[in-house]
C-alpha cells in the first residue's frame, strides 16, 4: 500500500461519508499540510467520548502532517444549531458562551497535538461585520435552499414555528470555512447540510470548496441513543478514571465494534477484525475485549497508573476479591428509619424501580458486599457503607446519610 494510499485508509477509518473523495486524494498529493477544521458550539461546559470521535479524526489528520483548527464557535452559540431540533432552540447567552469555551478550551488538548491546533473563535470575523454584512451574507441563499434541510422541511410540514434567526446558523458555519480558507470540514453526519453550506460559500468566495468529512454520531450507554449528557448516557473526558472503566464495561457487546472503531488509536483495523473472530469462535472472551478498550480510553485521559488502579477495582467488584474502596463512593440522603431494599436499589440508580429491584431479588441477582440477597423486607439505616451490585455489570459503592 503506497503513502497515499495508507493516509487515506486512515482518514477513511470510520468516517460515515466524504465528499470528495478524490478532491481529498489530490490535495494529500499536493504535500502541502491541509488546514483541517471542525466546529463546536460551547453548548456545554464538559466535552463526553461522543466528541471525540471528531477529535480523534482531527488528531489522525495531524500524525499525517496536517494542521487542524478547533473552532469554537462562540458567535453561532449565541444563535443555537437547530440541528436535529423540532423546535427553536434557546440561543446561549455571552456569558454561559465564554464559560463553556473556556473549560472546551483546556480539554480538547487531551487529544490534539497543541503544536498543530489553532484555537480559534468565530467572534473574530462576525464581530467585524456590519448588519449590511450579514444581510448580503443571507443574501446568498434561499429560503427554498434552507428547506431542504430535513428538520427544517418537517417543522414547516408540521406547522411548527421556524424563527428567521435559525436559518442563519447553516449560513454563519459555512461562512465560518470562507474566513478561515478550510481544505477540509470534519463533522456529523447530522451536520451535512451546514458542511456542504461552507463549500457553496467557498465558491461563491472564489475559493476550492473544502472536502467534507462526516462521522457517525456515537451511541451512547444505553445502546440506542447517540451520547448526551441530557440523556446521560455518556462518559465524560474529565470523569475520574474509576467511572470510566465501570461505564466503558458496561457497554453492549455489539457496540464495544462500534466504541473500538471511532475512538481506538491502539488497535487497528485489522486487529479489530480478528479480535471479531476470535470472540466469534469463543477463542477470546468479550470482556477481556472491553477491559482493552475501557483500558486505552482511561489511560488516554488519565494515566497508565490511574487505569491499572481503576481497573483494580472494577476487577474487585466483578471477582468479589480485592479493595473495593477504590471504586467512587454515592452518598444517599434516606430518612432516620432507613430504607429498604428494593427503594435502595432504586435509589442508587441500578434499577428503574422498587418492582424491578423485586425482580432481581427473586432471581438471586441482587449482592451486597459479593454476598447475595433476597430479603426484599431488609432495612438500611444511615450511616451503611457498601457496594450494591445487580448482576456483573451495575454495581455502586453507596453511603447512607441522614436526610
Amino acid at each position: 500500500m503506497s503513502e497515499l494510499e495508507q493516509a487515506l485508509a486512515t482518514i477513511a477509518r470510520g468516517a460515515d461519508e466524504i465528499i470528495k473523495r478524490e478532491d481529498l486524494a489530490e490535495r494529500l498529493k499536493s504535500g502541502r499540510p491541509l488546514r483541517i477544521k471542525a466546529g463546536f458550539d460551547p453548548t456545554a461546559p464538559d466535552l463526553h467520548l461522543g466528541h471525540t470521535v471528531l477529535l480523534n479524526k482531527m488528531r489522525q489528520f495531524q500524525d499525517l502532517g496536517h494542521q487542524v483548527i478547533f473552532l469554537i464557535g462562540d458567535f453561532t452559540g449565541m444563535i443555537g444549531d437547530p440541528t436535529g431540533k423540532n423546535v427553536t432552540r434557546k440561543p446561549l447567552t455571552r456569558e454561559d458562551v465564554l464559560a463553556n469555551a473556556e473549560t472546551y478550551a483546556s480539554q480538547v488538548y487531551k487529544v490534539l497535538d497543541k503544536t498543530r491546533t489553532e484555537l480559534r473563535f468565530n467572534s473574530e470575523w462576525f464581530g467585524q461585520m456590519s448588519a449590511t454584512d450579514l444581510i448580503k451574507l443571507a443574501a446568498q441563499h434561499t429560503v427554498a435552499r434552507m428547506l431542504e434541510r430535513d428538520d427544517f422541511a418537517k417543522r414547516y410540514a408540521a406547522q411548527q414555528p421556524i424563527a428567521i434567526h435559525e436559518f442563519l446558523y447553516p449560513i454563519t458555519q459555512g461562512y465560518d470555512s470562507v474566513a478561515l480558507k478550510c481544505d477540509v470540514e470534519l463533522g456529523g453526519t447530522d451536520q451535512k447540510f451546514n458542511l456542504l453550506m461552507g463549500r457553496a460559500l467557498q465558491e461563491h468566495h472564489g475559493q476550492p470548496a473544502q472536502i467534507v468529512l462526516t462521522m457517525p454520531l456515537l451511541v451512547g450507554l444505553d445502546g440506542v441513543n447517540k451520547m448526551s449528557k441530557s440523556l446521560g448516557n455518556y462518559i465524560g473526558i474529565n470523569e475520574p478514571a474509576i467511572d470510566m472503566v465501570t461505564k466503558t464495561m458496561k457497554i453492549g457487546d455489539e457496540l464495544m465494534w462500534r466504541w473500538f472503531e471511532l475512538l481506538s488509536f491502539d488497535v487497528s483495523l485489522d486487529e479489530l477484525a480478528q479480535m471479531k473472530r476470535e470472540v466469534a469462535s469463543g477463542v477470546l472472551n468479550p470482556r477481556d475485549a472491553k477491559l482493552r478498550l475501557a483500558r486505552e480510553l482511561t489511560t488516554r485521559f488519565h494515566d497508565a497508573a490511574a487505569a491499572e488502579q481503576a481497573i483494580a477495582g472494577w476487577q474487585a467488584v466483578v471477582s468479589g476479591e480485592g479493595d473495593t474502596s477504590l471504586l467512587p463512593l454515592t452518598e444517599i440522603a434516606v430518612p432516620a428509619e432507613g430504607l429498604r431494599l428494593p427503594a435502595l436499589l432504586t435509589a442508587a440508580g441500578l434499577t428503574p424501580s422498587n418492582a424491578e429491584a423485586n425482580r432481581k431479588l427473586k432471581e438471586r441477582a441482587v449482592r451486597i458486599d459479593a454476598e447475595v440477597v433476597e430479603d426484599a423486607q431488609r432495612v438500611f439505616s444511615p450511616g451503611f457503607e457498601g457496594v450494591l451490585q445487580i448482576g456483573k455489570r451495575n454495581f455502586a459503592r453507596v453511603l447512607l446519610k441522614l436526610a
